[in-house]
């Protein structure tokens, strides 16, 4: 591979942790003989483009510095290309290299580990959702969830982690279990009411939240986490278990795994590494070994119920 690589940044990630750890990072990849160029896009469109350019041109790799958002628009540019994805994980969520065992908020050692494994060719292929011409690597979440992010991002004051929990205690007080029409692998049509829908790459989102904590992307499938019609009170009940992934054992979870998905439910907006994909209907298809990620050391997880 060439000596050449790119360093894609996002200076706001996590309040400005981007912005800081990028000289780190270079300063690593650059000590263990690397060229980099550091890519900066005015817009996500703009960045997007650039990092478009800088695979087509040969890049040695794209290595991200930022979040799951950020990771999520490097995907873009990399998916189903030769070119290799490092990640210096400095975001709020950093779910997307928490499933994959990489270092979160240390981005000397995120480079390193970068560095190393691009060196030694440890760039192991790893599978992604796809929902349109949308690729993600974490988890797509639908109805309660997303509906709390709707909120959040209506809000007008930016209050961090305590804007989300604002917006989750609102969106509870007005939550309806919602009707939801699943498919799977073009099988039958399954009529459910459900709390939420989470179609899930990799195994968290939000920061942790082990939603699909079953799920391995190696395995060439998703897993589909129903939480069923649930009332508030059991809702409260289960939703802090879901930071350690007991959730799946309660009677109202359901969890299914499929290497298609079609999801419909009125008035639900659908989310994919945090990031807004647009109104159910979506149909969501797995990749195979859609991105190769330097230094990933994916968890084996046990096999869920479905």
């Amino acid at each position: 591979m060439t000596s050449e690589i790119t360093l894609f940044v996002n200076p706001t990630a996590g309040r400005g942790r981007g912005a800081r750890a990028a000289r780190p990072a270079a300063t690593a990849l650059r000590a263990a003989g690397f060229r980099v160029r550091t890519l900066v896009g005015a817009t996500p469109a703009d960045a997007l483009r650039r990092a478009r350019e800088a695979v087509r041109g040969g890049t040695g790799a794209l290595v991200v510095v930022g979040g799951d958002g950020m990771t999520g628009l490097a995907l873009q540019a990399v998916a189903g290309t030769d070119t290799p994805l490092g990640v210096v994980a400095v975001g709020t969520g950093n779910d997307f290299a928490r499933t994959l065992g990489l270092p979160l908020r240390d981005p000397t050692a995120a480079a390193r580990l970068v560095a190393d494994a691009l060196k030694q060719g440890r760039t192991p292929a790893v599978d992604l959702g796809r929902a349109g011409d949308r690729w993600f690597g974490t988890v797509l979440a639908s109805g309660f969830d997303s509906r709390v992010n709707d909120r959040g991002n209506r809000m007008r004051l930016p209050l961090g982690r305590f804007t989300y929990d604002l917006a989750l205690l609102a969106e509870l007080a007005a939550f309806r279990p919602l009707p939801y029409r699943l498919t799977l692998d073009r099988g039958p049509v399954l009529e459910l009411e459900a709390t939420l829908v989470a179609v899930g790459n990799g195994t968290s989102y939000g920061g942790g939240m082990r939603i699909c904590a079953g799920a391995d992307p190696t395995d060439g499938l998703l897993d589909v986490t129903v939480v069923g019609d649930c009332t508030r009170t059991t809702l409260l009940r289960v939703f802090p278990r879901v930071y350690r992934g007991t959730h799946l054992d309660h009677p109202k979870v359901t969890v299914h795994r499929a290497a298609r998905v079609e999801l419909a439910a009125p008035a639900v907006t659908g989310y994919a590494d945090g990031e807004p994909l647009g109104p159910l209907p979506l149909t969501v298809t797995c990749v195979p070994g859609a991105v190769r990620v330097a230094g990933a050391r994916p968890a084996r997880p046990a096999a869920a119920a479905g």
